[in-house]
Order: C-alpha cells, then sequence, then structure tokens
C-alpha cells in the first residue's frame, strides 16, 4: 500500500471513529457517579492518586471522570490515551520524563506532574476505540502484572457498558418525553397483564395518575363484564410464538376511573424483549366517531317516515342470517286500501297511517322480528325462527289479524287490510334479493287474486324466478359490454310543428334476439341492483348524445329522460344529475327529469326534497302517465313540476271517445292553470293532433311525427325539421 493510500485509510477510520463517539452524545457533559465510581475502583486497584475515563476527541483528551485532578480535559497531541487507542492492549509508561513521545506532555511538565501511565483503551461494540480508562502516579513505576492489566481492561469494559447504557436510558428519556407531549393515547403492558408504561395522554384519558395505573392488572380498564373474554384472549396471544393481534387495529369497550364505559379503537404492538412478551397500544377515544357512524348508518339504513329499516339494511341483515347457513322465513306485506285513504284525506294523514302500521305490524310478532318498509304502502318483516311452512303460516295469519281493528288518524277512523307474500330460506332463496323476489311473487299473485289473503311462494314459481335471474344476468353483461342503447322519440310543438325536445328510450341489442323493446326487460332492471347503474348510464349516455346536437347547432332541443325508482331513493341523484350536466357542459334548463304516479305516491319526503334540489339546479321535472294511477290533486302541489304528461290511453280514442275526451280536456286546462305544459303522448293522427291543440295541449309525442330512433337519426330527424319549419316561416313572411 502506497503512503498516501495509508493516510487515506487512516484519515477514514479516524472520522468513523469520531462518529461513534459523537453517537454516545456524552462529551462535555456533567459528572455522573457511574464514572466516578469506576475511576476511583481504578485508583484503589492500582494503589494510584490518579484515575481518568478520558475520551478522545479530534483536537483533545475530555475528561469524564477525573480521579485525583482538577482538569477536565487536556491537548490530544502527545497525549498518553491518544497513544492507547492506537491498539487493543493495555498501554503502559513506566516514567514519562525519559520516553521521549510524553517529555513534553502537559500532564508530565505540569500538574498533575505525572510520571507513570497505564492505560486500558475504551472499545465500543463496533470495534472502535473511544478513549481509555488510564491511572496515572507522579512517581516513576515498574510495569503492572497481567492480572492488573487484565483488571484494568475488565473496568474499561464497564466504562463502555455504562456509556451505553446510558445512551439506551437517553434514549428511552426522549421516548417517555415525546410519549409524554404528544396527544396519542400509549400504553404497554408486560407478559402477566400488567400495565408496564403510560403516558400522559393515557392517564388523563382513564382518569389515573401513572403511578396508580403502573403495576396494576389492564382489568383496571376493562369493564367487569369483559374480562374474562379478555383474560382468555390476552391468554392465546402470550402462548403463540405469533400472536394473532399484532399489528392489528381492534374496537373494543374501555372502563374510566369514574365507571364510565366508551368506545377506543387500539392499535397494537408485539414485542420480545429483555422482561419477555411486551406488548403496546395506540389508543384513540372514538366516541364521536361511533355517534356519528351511528348517526349516518341511521340516515342510511332507516327509512325516513317509519323509523323501519330500508330496503338496503333488511338486505343486509337478510344476507349476514343466511350467509351464516340459518334457514329462515320473509314476509312482505301490501296494505289493501291505503290508496284511496291517502286520496281522499291527503298525504298527511297518510303517512301518519304508514306510521302507525310500522308500529302496530312488528307487535303482531314475538321481538326477534326484523321490520322494513320497502316503500309506499309495502312493509317486510323477517323472521329468523321461522323455518317451516307451518310456522310461516302462523306468523302470517297474526299479521292480518293485526288489521282487524281499524286506525284513528286525526280523527279519522281508517280501516285497512292486507295482502301478504311468503317466503322461506333456503327452499325459496338463498340471498336476500332472491328471498325478497320470492314473497313479491307471492304477494302479486294474491294481489292479483284481489287481495285480503296470502300467500306462500311454490316451487312452481321457480323457474320464473329463474328465469328473471338469468335475464338480469344478461343484462348485466349487456351493460359490460355496450349492447344497451338509447333510442330518442320527437316531442314537437303543436303550435308550430318545432321540436322542442326527445325522449330517451332505452333499447337492448341482444346478440341473438336483436333489438329487444324495454317492455321485456326493464321490470327486471327496477326490481334488481341493476337499477342505479343502468339508470346512471343512461344519464349520462343521454346527456352525451344532448352534447352532440347542441355542437350540430340544435342546443335548443331538450333531452327527457326516466329514472327508476332506485334513483329517487338514492342521496346522489342530485349531484349525479349535476355531474353529468357539467361533464358535457350542458344547460339544466335543456334536461327533463320524468316522475311516474308511482313514484309521487309511493316516495317519501325525501325524494320530494331531491326533485325541489332539481328544480332549483335548473332541471325540468315532468309527471309522466298523469292520471293512470292514484296521485290526487295535492301531488301536484307537492312536486316541483314544470310539465304535465297525458298518457296514451286517453288520446288512444281522442275525441271520439266522449269520457277520454272529457278527461283529456279537464288534464289540458289544469296544466295550464297550474303553469304547467302539458304533453300528449300516443298521437297518431292528425284529427288528434288538432283536437288536443284547439284544447290548449302545447306539445305532442307519437308515431305521427316519429318513433324513437338512433342518435345520427334523431339528429337528422331535428335538422329536417328544423328547415322545413324555417321554410314555412318564410313562405308565411
Amino acid at each position: 500500500m502506497t503512503r498516501v493510500a495509508a493516510l487515506q485509510t487512516d484519515e477514514t477510520v479516524e472520522r468513523r471513529r469520531q462518529a461513534s463517539l459523537a453517537a454516545f452524545e456524552i462529551g462535555g457533559t456533567e459528572p455522573e457517579d457511574r464514572f466516578d465510581d469506576i475511576a476511583r475502583l481504578a485508583a484503589e486497584l492500582f494503589q494510584a492518586p490518579i484515575a481518568l475515563v478520558s475520551l478522545v476527541e479530534d483536537d483533545r483528551q475530555w475528561f469524564k471522570a477525573h480521579h485525583g485532578v482538577g482538569a477536565c480535559q487536556a491537548p490530544r497531541a502527545g497525549s498518553f490515551c491518544g497513544e492507547t487507542i492506537r491498539g487493543d492492549e493495555v498501554f503502559c509508561v513506566e516514567d514519562a520524563r525519559a520516553d521521549p513521545r510524553f517529555a513534553a506532555s502537559p500532564l508530565v511538565t505540569g500538574e498533575p506532574f505525572a510520571r507513570f501511565y497505564v492505560g486500558a483503551p475504551l472499545i465500543a461494540s463496533d470495534g472502535y476505540r473511544l478513549g481509555a480508562l488510564c491511572v496515572l502516579d507522579t512517581a516513576p513505576r515498574r510495569r503492572p502484572s497481567q492480572a492488573r492489566r487484565r483488571a484494568l481492561s475488565r473496568l474499561a469494559a464497564m466504562v463502555v457498558r455504562q456509556m451505553e447504557l446510558r445512551r439506551t436510558e437517553f434514549v428511552r428519556s426522549t421516548v417517555t418525553e415525546f410519549a409524554d407531549a404528544t396527544a396519542l393515547t400509549l400504553l404497554s403492558l408486560d407478559g402477566q397483564g400488567r400495565i408496564a408504561f403510560v403516558n400522559a395522554a393515557a392517564s388523563a384519558l382513564f382518569g389515573y395518575g401513572a403511578r396508580e395505573m403502573i403495576g396494576q392488572p389492564v382489568d383496571l380498564i376493562i369493564p367487569e363484564r369483559l374480562r374474562a373474554a379478555h383474560g382468555a384472549g390476552f391468554g392465546r396471544a402470550i402462548a403463540s410464538n405469533h400472536p394473532r393481534l399484532a399489528g392489528r387495529t381492534v374496537e373494543v369497550t374501555a372502563l374510566k376511573r369514574d365507571g364510565t364505559e366508551f368506545p377506543v379503537e387500539m392499535t397494537l404492538s408485539v414485542w420480545h424483549g429483555e422482561r419477555g412478551i411486551g406488548i403496546g397500544a395506540i389508543i384513540r377515544d372514538i366516541t364521536e366517531r361511533r355517534e356519528r357512524d351511528a348517526r349516518l348508518l341511521r340516515r342510511a339504513s332507516q327509512d325516513t317516515l317509519t323509523g323501519l329499516l330500508n330496503r338496503s339494511a333488511l338486505e343486509d341483515e337478510i344476507g349476514a342470517w343466511l350467509k351464516a347457513g340459518e334457514a329462515a322465513g320473509v314476509l312482505v306485506a301490501d296494505l289493501d286500501g291505503f290508496k284511496e285513504i291517502n286520496d281522499s284525506l291527503g298525504y298527511e294523514v297518510g303517512d301518519a297511517l304508514l306510521q302507525a302500521v310500522a308500529v302496530r305490524l312488528p307487535k303482531a310478532l314475538d321481538g326477534s322480528v326484523v321490520s322494513a318498509r320497502l316503500g309506499g304502502d309495502t312493509f317486510a318483516l323477517f323472521l329468523p325462527q321461522v323455518r317451516d311452512a307451518i310456522a310461516a303460516g302462523a306468523a302470517t295469519a297474526r299479521v292480518m289479524e293485526a288489521f282487524a281493528l281499524p286506525f284513528e288518524i286525526d280523527g279519522h277512523v281508517c280501516q285497512l287490510g292486507v295482502s301478504v307474500g311468503a317466503a322461506l330460506a333456503p327452499e325459496h332463496g338463498r340471498d336476500a334479493e332472491e328471498l325478497l323476489a320470492s314473497a313479491d311473487f307471492a304477494l302479486h299473485r294474491v294481489k292479483k287474486a284481489g287481495g285480503g289473503m296470502a300467500r306462500l311462494f311454490e316451487p312452481a314459481m321457480r323457474s320464473h324466478s329463474l328465469a328473471r335471474r338469468v335475464l338480469r344476468d344478461e343484462l348485466l353483461g349487456a351493460l359490460r359490454n355496450g349492447d344497451l342503447r338509447l333510442h330518442y322519440q320527437p316531442q314537437v310543438s303543436l303550435a308550430d310543428g318545432s321540436t322542442v325536445g326527445m325522449e330517451a328510450l332505452i333499447r337492448w341489442q341482444h346478440p341473438v334476439r336483436g333489438l329487444v323493446l324495454p317492455g321485456a326487460f326493464l321490470p327486471a332492471v327496477e326490481t334488481s341492483t341493476l337499477a342505479l347503474p343502468v339508470g346512471w348510464w343512461v344519464l349520462d349516455e343521454a346527456c352525451r348524445q344532448m352534447a352532440l346536437w347542441r355542437d350540430a347547432g340544435h342546443g335548443d332541443v331538450r333531452m327527457a329522460i326516466n329514472l327508476f325508482p332506485g334513483q329517487f331513493r338514492d342521496r346522489d341523484l342530485v349531484r349525479r344529475i349535476d355531474e353529468a350536466l357539467r361533464r358535457w357542459s350542458l344547460d339544466p334548463a335543456r334536461l327533463e327529469i320524468e316522475v311516474t304516479e308511482s313514484i309521487a305516491l309511493h316516495d317519501d319526503d325525501s325524494s320530494h326534497l331531491r326533485l325541489r334540489q332539481l328544480r332549483e339546479l335548473g332541471v325540468r321535472v315532468a309527471l309522466d302517465d298523469f292520471g293512470t294511477g292514484y296521485a290526487s290533486l295535492s301531488t301536484l302541489q307537492r312536486f316541483a313540476l314544470t310539465t304535465l304528461k297525458i298518457d296514451r290511453s286517453f288520446v288512444r280514442d281522442f275525441p271520439a271517445n266522449r269520457h277520454d275526451a272529457a278527461i283529456t280536456r279537464a288534464m289540458i286546462h289544469l296544466g295550464n292553470d297550474l303553469d304547467l305544459e302539458t304533453v300528449a303522448e300516443g298521437i297518431e293522427t292528425v284529427q288528434q293532433e288538432t283536437a288536443l291543440r284547439a284544447l290548449g295541449c302545447q306539445v305532442g309525442q307519437g308515431f305521427l311525427y316519429g318513433r324513437a330512433m338512433p342518435g345520427e337519426a334523431a339528429l337528422a330527424w331535428i335538422a329536417a325539421q328544423a328547415a322545413e319549419c324555417e321554410s314555412r316561416r318564410r313562405a308565411a313572411g
């Protein structure tokens, strides 16, 4: 090795040695008994007046302990200890005055006038020599015996251990100070389940002083009723080589000093130390979060009118039960006569009646029943204890008996009947959706037979349910594969023939059956979880088409879309519509949402609020098929409507049929009086158009103007109609 290379190597080693010493953070610190005691012991071992714990820094040697001298440091150059750290063995100088290496040292020429020196290097665990434990005398001496040199080396090793212990204590002290400063609650246990450490936040949370908690069993902060289970779990964790709780976050109930129980979240750690296994926890009081989650859960899972579970929450309850392999029954009940009461006495009485039913219905059965309102006047009862047809029949009989007595609502005596469909799991359904669908199908058979009775789902009906499931699976594939289409039917001004809008109508481009009309598949969509994804696809696709028409110069043509009932129950309805309009940069006034009478009658106040929010957004709202159901005039008051659509059933024989003509005339006049635009559906003849225009109907829709057509054809139709209208205006001008 060259001299230059050797120097570079020495410099590197020295830098690392200095770094090793600096890591102990001991330089310049106050005296400590542990080091003074070792220095004193070394002086006594050699019967010498002076002993030092000397740490060799860059340009000085600094004395952590200095027995027999007052100086705290000396220059490194020419020092005894500077020479000692060159090797691993004890270094000895019998007479410093006679040794040219040290004769000029300040420790020799001045106080303490050292003549004799023996020192053992302080060797750290990383192998670097940090300094020396040395003994000095003012008179020359002969070289110490090997036994004494070994003893000095052992004392030097004790100095290093104390330095390492001091560093560990410093780290622990820093950690403790940090732990007390943090707002996080920290706690640790030993292998016997005793509290080994708590920080200030833990003391504040549980209401104890730290000394009151340390050494106590962890049962101190666990409710008494939970201690046995906790102890068993802790024992299993300790017995395992890899405790299952390590690294997990768990939620448990904790106990304060004043006896208050509260929920906490604990993130756990497990380690093996000198005293065996240790378990630590970062604890968070989650009372506020639990309360917030409970509020959100109630909103998400409860029917806002009755306080019962909604369909989604009921399906979760049923699903969890069936997933465990348990048998059960479900009843779906529909109120007979409710629509007439709601129509004649108004929605306030109707709402109060539904609330009364929600109280009476579950009381007819035992406490294990889970009650839900599925929407409108349809309720469901989940019966975990019902396992066979006999038990289901008994439960159904009690439900029907509950309606023998009338309800008294705001001075009105309301007599209701009930129709019930029942289904059993797993015979009639292995999941919540299938089980409820089976009960719904049985209810449909009851209603078709006139109502007022009950029916259990029969195995013979299974083929129909399976067919619906296959259809839903196919529809899901159609949605994913892009096989759904929108066609558009024109809405024309009866005044001048101009195109005012298009109604978006869904189609299914089936790979085998060709173009499938909505009547063949929409019922399966509406009653399944497909309603939302399909409905949001319709919304976005219709908006995309509107943007194309706008870009082609026809931005004044509005789009009417029908949303599924489930979309009106969805809390994200307004947000999703707003996002779709923003995504395609559309004027909200060009979008019209069509609401059917069934939604208007059955849905709760939250949907009415959403529709008012849509009107505030600028979106139009049309009441579709008015006059075909049970909606009262109060419905028109409750809804923030812009448009009234007259069903094709009234237009079909108009104006020849006197009764249809009278009803149509009344609806048009009603719409005009309420400042609602009236749209007549199903116009097929010029005679119908002329008569409707004479009555004041503003807009027509039907085969007279055009069938539903794909987007490109619809654009061509709009352009042609616009050109024709412009030509007529020019001719008239």
